[in-house]
């Protein structure tokens, strides 16, 4: 490794939920980490031993030891920094707009502050999920427009992506292969030398940084294409009288089955954003995630049907949504599904209001949510558990007196608990198909207007 990095110093840029776990753990395998963020207040606490990221337990006590040890400095000087290091990782979001364009401009500007500083010999390699090519041309470009130095001959240039989950980041790195690339023979050189001095579990070398980034897209966009699968089981199985949960649990007894669990939706910064990564640049092919996005966010709309078919027309009555993060126990709405199940309640005429131990009313109210109030309690009509908080395990819910059905969005919460206060329990997918005389055919139509 020593003929790459002599020095053993590494810039990593963005000091996120994500980045500040890696510049630790570079740190603890014998790295100079110096730190880059935009944000001032960022550099300053970590320059102060602190530690700004809640999600990861000791993440904390092992930001004060290396700084402790002068292992670890920040600053918002990227160009200085990438002058003074010999690795450079760029952990900078990439996220997709509403019209599912990528919005490129932090990445971007990152890359060029970057070029201004390369020198040569400096390896650069990128962790953010990106579209296939984005290295090997779009930041290929940049970096060698800003230093003058060829990626050929001069810098190194690769790709590896980030396979760990917020709050269990350093089990991961230690747990999965990490999939490593290069733009070119001596590039993926460097970048199996960097990570093998910092990763102590196995590497897995691809033969260009092109399939390192298909790699990551693989990874995620299977898990939306099979959630969809999932989906459209519940929803046969609703349509037939069936359990599509133990039955998908009897299936996937045969070790070549492995299908995941419906619910009311797909959120987060992964799953339902990196299928249009893939899809970036290709406008006609890849039918099935196309296909898998449309299902998995239209499952609000099956909701609100589903709530329907228990207490007939949705107009004029109230939904309580429980939970507005995108994933039980985590303070985070990126692409919730809570956002789509509010739009197609109101579309079917439904005043809805949204509770989420996790946020403030006015954290709810900033993100379009009417908060729930307990003396509403018993003018709720209907209430879908969306986000598996654990919290919920204990919630009072014999204070919804009128309240006629609980859709549990995500499988999680006791039948029988529902049954001593009278109020009906569905699931997506359990088979309940009783359908109430008073459903309107105009809500029917209101809801498949949505539907494509």
């Amino acid at each position: 490794m020593d003929t790459f990095f002599p020095e053993k110093t590494v810039a990593v840029v963005g000091l996120g939920k994500i980045g500040l776990p890696l510049a630790a753990h570079y740190a603890e395998h014998g790295w100079t980490v110096i730190g880059c963020d935009i944000n001032s207040a960022v550099v300053d606490i970590i320059n102060r031993g602190g530690c700004h990221v809640d999600e990861e337990s000791d993440l904390a006590e092992r930001i004060a030891k290396i700084h402790a040890q002068g292992k670890i400095s920040a600053t918002t000087d990227l160009v200085s920094a990438a002058q003074k290091a010999n690795v450079v990782v760029v952990i900078v979001p990439v996220i997709v707009h509403e019209d599912h364009s990528i919005a490129f401009e932090s990445i971007d500007s990152a890359t060029h502050l970057i070029g201004k500083g390369l020198q040569k010999n400096t390896l650069v390699v990128y962790e953010t999920t990106l579209p296939v090519g984005t290295t090997s041309k779009r930041f290929r470009a940049i970096l060698e427009e800003e230093s003058h130095l060829s990626a050929e001959t001069d810098f190194y240039l690769g790709y590896s992506p980030e396979r760990v989950s917020s709050g269990h980041i350093e089990r991961d790195l230690n747990k999965y292969p990490k999939v490593v690339g290069g733009i070119n023979q001596r590039s993926k050189a460097a970048v199996e030398a960097f990570y093998g001095s910092v990763i102590d579990a196995d590497l897995i070398v691809m033969e260009s940084a092109d399939e390192a980034e298909f790699v990551k897209l693989i990874e995620t966009t299977y898990r939306d294409v099979n959630i969809a699968l999932a989906n459209e089981y519940a929803q046969f199985a609703d349509a037939h009288g069936l359990r599509a949960v133990p039955s998908i649990a009897a299936a996937n007894t045969q070790p070549y089955s492995h299908i995941h669990i419906p619910g009311v939706g797909v959120g987060g910064h992964c799953i339902p954003v990196y299928p249009y990564f893939l899809m970036y640049g290709d406008s006609e092919g890849l039918s099935l995630p196309r296909r898998s996005r449309v299902v998995n966010d239209d499952m609000s709309i099956y909701s609100a049907q589903r709530v329907s078919r228990v207490i007939g027309d949705l107009h004029g009555k109230k939904t309580l949504i429980l939970g507005v993060a995108y994933r039980g126990d985590v303070k985070e709405t990126a692409f919730t599904s809570a956002k789509l199940l509010r739009e197609a309640f109101m579309q079917a005429g439904s005043e809805v209001f949204a509770q989420d131990p996790l946020f403030t009313d006015e954290e709810l109210l900033a993100r379009g949510y009417t908060p729930f109030d307990s003396n509403q309690a018993s003018s709720i009509d209907a209430i879908v558990i969306q986000a598996a908080h654990s919290e919920y395990n204990n919630f009072d819910f014999s204070q919804f007196v009128n309240c006629k059905v609980v859709l549990d969005g995500r499988a999680s919460d006791r039948p029988e608990r529902f049954a001593e206060l009278g109020i009906k329990y569905i699931t997506i997918g359990d088979g309940y198909t009783e359908c109430v005389s008073s459903l309107s055919s105009a809500l029917a139509r209101n809801l498949s207007s949505l539907l494509p």
